[in-house]
């Protein structure tokens, strides 16, 4: 049903926002009417919602998501708790410490106060910071009368996904921290420090060893056309937004990605913990499969992941289950797809996707521990190598010229 954002006034001439489902905006003026309001203006949601984002700042519509997670961990501890929803919504907007998220929280509980659902209400700050996962559960909480549930649901999905997430990026600092002092302080040495000795060395006019000639033309080349350099890396990185804006190249590029060793396997792992998780929670929620495959399409970030769901919607549609067409895709590894069929077996397939998440999330941990231990050795191994050559062709040079004939 189209949903219709309006502004009325009452008897007293104050003014309310909010937003209604209804077959058209003729409906929504008449049950304004019988609540004694007098409408203003009626427009589809997502007009209004384009044209509000539209004029609203970029920084003002950006929440962090850990943001997110606490207002939804509190959202549901006051629900549960039995607190009426506009109630609980004016809590959150008093305790709100950002702006940004009190301004949001304070129009959604205007809109319930209004008439609106909550689903409708959030619906209006989709995709951000409420996502269509995030919406969908939502409403399917309140159409089956378990609000609550699908609340604290959701905040663990969150929880899971900030955590998995998290893990992630603290992996990757020490690494990118070892790589960029590295290639800093050999760009240093190339560009400041070679200089100086070549300039030592052209003053003698004697000839110098191959490891010293190449390493000094290396140098003066950096000096030189850095900006050769600085254009082919600027080319490079156009390039490569262009191949992954079309689909066709972004398709290549993450089949590219899962067919690398080792990271190849953990990307493939991470997209199917966030599916699972996605599945998972929305199913327990009680959002309808199919809608719960178009969400779970949209989470995730790999094409090929994608393409496999979209297969998976295709053979529920025709009534082939989940574990046949998740076999068929081949974007799936075996143990999920084993565990998906155990789940349709026994009638427990919330249960077993998120059986799915968790196991492939402790893999991602395990793997990503690995991999560090394997990349930061390498890592250093490799600048090490870089310092020492640069360090032996210097003191080539240096020993040639000791044995000049006095």
């Amino acid at each position: 049903m189209p949903v219709f954002s309006y502004r009325a006034a009452d008897r007293n001439g104050r003014t309310i926002d909010g937003v209604m489902e209804a077959h058209d905006s003729g409906a929504v003026v008449e049950r304004l009417h019988r609540e004694a309001y007098f409408p203003l203006r009626v427009d589809p949601a997502d007009e209004r919602g384009r044209l509000a984002r539209l004029r609203m700042p970029l920084a003002a519509r950006s929440v962090p998501a850990r943001e997110v997670l606490a207002l939804t961990q509190q959202l549901a501890t006051l629900v549960e708790a039995g607190l009426p929803l506009d109630r609980t919504l004016t809590i959150l907007a008093d305790l709100s410490v950002s702006p940004r998220l009190r301004q949001i929280v304070q129009d959604v509980g205007q809109s319930v106060r209004a008439g609106s659902t909550l689903a409708d209400a959030l619906s209006r700050h989709q995709p951000r910071p409420f996502s269509r996962l995030y919406v969908n559960t939502v409403r399917a909480g309140e159409k089956g009368g378990v609000l609550e549930v699908a609340l604290r649901r959701l905040a663990e999905h969150l929880e899971a996904a900030r955590e998995l997430r998290d893990a992630l990026v603290s992996a990757m600092i020490y690494p990118a921290l070892i790589a960029t002092v590295g290639v800093g302080a050999i760009v240093f040495l190339m560009t400041f420090v070679l200089p100086r000795f070549a300039v030592i060395f052209s003053d003698l006019g004697q000839a110098l060893p191959l490891p010293t000639r190449i390493l000094l033309g290396v140098s003066e080349a950096l000096t030189t056309y850095w900006w050769v350099i600085a254009l082919a890396v600027l080319g490079a990185l156009l390039t490569w937004q262009l191949v992954t804006r079309s689909e066709r190249g972004r398709l290549a590029v993450d089949r590219w990605l899962l067919d690398l060793p080792l990271l190849g396997d953990l990307l493939r792992k991470v997209e199917v913990a966030r599916v699972a998780r996605t599945l998972g929670t929305l199913l327990h929620a009680g959002v309808p499969l199919l809608t719960a495959l178009g969400v779970a399409r949209e989470v995730t970030a790999n094409r090929v992941v994608a393409l496999g769901l979209g297969t998976v919607q295709e053979g529920v549609k025709r009534g082939d289950g989940l574990t046949r067409p998740m076999a068929e895709s081949g974007a799936f590894p075996g143990m999920a797809v084993h565990m998906v069929q155990v789940g349709e077996e026994t009638g427990r397939m919330e249960e077993m996707l998120g059986r799915v998440a968790g196991a492939y999330e402790a893999e991602v941990r395990v793997a990503l521990r690995r991999l560090l231990a394997l990349l930061e050795p390498v890592i250093i191994l490799a600048l090490g190598l870089v310092v020492l050559g640069i360090v032996v062709s210097i003191l080539l040079a240096i020993l040639s010229i000791n044995e000049l004939p006095l």
